[in-house]
């Protein structure tokens, strides 16, 4: 039988096993990387984006799953393994999921999906609310993997809009009744969503080595040095202050506001956030591959749009934990997609350098600014585990 989390024991950690699973997440975030740069059209794009898109909603499900049940306990631990299985085969899909994968890609997917509702099903035996959002949460996933299914027989126009509405309608299954029914451990919860942030700009940082593929000449050694920086000021824009915010304002939270909360603020929201990592990680991969030549119009776009996305989802997410607009994070996305007509027209390397501007021009002015309150936040005691 599968074991709950114990949380009258106080906050529970993530572990090796979930991390492991996230493994499988890494190489889904690279796939995704690679088809869009091997495709960096508006075309691609797309593709790249509903692939990561309905990949997350697995990993998010997989999340939920295991902050209800400990996945090192029983035959639990040997269904994650299947789990896995079924992800990494998903992934290895990714470059011909619109292709001559699409059909593997489908089965793949939906296993992986049945697995997760399969397991829920035996945590919550003999408790019917739990069963109920269980219910409630199979309307999407078995329709979204149906739907995928029947994309996999199409293709052009009607394949793409087919994936879109699977995308949509898995989406929303995680809205139907509200949060009524499911668990929460909130601090496991917060530091599983911490780490798939820092997963995703691992990844970038491994499309950036992937991107140097020609001679380790100066304009590429200064490319790689702004990306990690660009990418040191992503992990600081989340891990500094935000993080520490959202994951106290879950603890504080009760009830189904606690759970709407999570649902929003975690499994909506950071979507956009890995998502904008991952089109960085694009538009990083073209710049150190042509240093010295302008983007074209989609690396552009990912590279400066990505950086904005993030940040715009940061927007949200204080917004909705914290209900009060972040305005320099908002001005420097708009800065950022202001940057992308010169994107196409200056050196690559000179765009980077002008995102990297942004980006640190945005920390030191944070750091400054509220110094106060940011010292207030980082040391203050943590609240006692109830």
């Amino acid at each position: 039988m599968a074991r709950t989390r114990h949380r009258e024991s106080g906050e529970e950690r993530v572990t090796p096993l979930e991390l492991f699973f996230d493994l499988i997440f890494v190489f889904a975030l690279t796939q995704v990387t690679a088809l869009i740069s091997a495709e960096p059209t508006w075309d691609g794009l797309g593709k790249g984006v509903l692939v990561l898109a309905i990949l997350w909603w697995a990993w998010a499900a997989y999340a939920w799953l295991t902050n209800t049940i400990d996945p090192e306990e029983g035959p639990v631990r040997l269904a994650m393994f299947g789990a896995m299985a079924a992800m990494l085969v998903a992934s290895l899909a990714v470059p011909g999921a619109f292709d001559d994968d699409a059909l593997l890609f489908a089965c793949a997917y939906s296993l992986l999906r049945v697995a997760h509702l399969a397991l829920y099903t035996v945590a919550g035996w003999g408790d019917r609310d739990l069963l109920g959002a269980v219910a409630r949460l199979a309307v999407g996933s078995v329709t979204a993997g149906a739907l995928l299914f029947v994309a996999a027989g199409l293709d052009g126009a009607a394949q793409g809009i087919v994936w879109a509405v699977a995308v949509v309608v898995d989406s929303l299954g995680a809205y139907i009744g509200g949060g009524r029914g499911w668990h929460l451990s909130a601090g496991h919860f917060a530091e599983r969503h911490g780490l798939i942030v820092i997963i995703a700009l691992g990844e970038s940082i491994v499309a950036l080595g992937a991107g140097a593929t020609g001679d380790l000449d100066a304009g590429v050694v200064v490319a790689a040095v702004l990306g990690l920086a660009v990418a040191a000021a992503l992990w600081w824009a989340y891990f500094d202050v935000v993080a520490i915010v959202a994951a106290r304002k879950l603890r504080e939270a009760t009830g189904k506001a606690q759970l709407a909360m999570a649902r929003d603020s975690y499994s909506y929201l950071h979507l956009p956030m890995v998502l904008g990592i991952v089109l960085f990680a694009v538009g990083l991969k073209k710049t150190l591959a042509h240093v010295g030549d302008p983007l074209a119009l989609v690396p552009a776009i990912s590279l400066c749009g990505g950086v904005a996305l993030y940040l715009v989802a940061h927007v949200l997410f204080r917004l909705r934990n914290v209900g009060s607009l972040n305005r320099h994070r908002l001005v420097a996305s708009l800065l950022l997609v202001a940057l992308v007509p010169a994107a196409v027209e200056l050196p690559a390397l000179a765009t980077l350098a002008l995102v990297t501007a942004v980006c640190a021009a945005l920390i030191v002015y944070e750091a400054i600014r509220f110094a106060e309150a940011r010292d207030r936040v980082r040391h203050a005691p943590e609240p006692a585990s109830s």
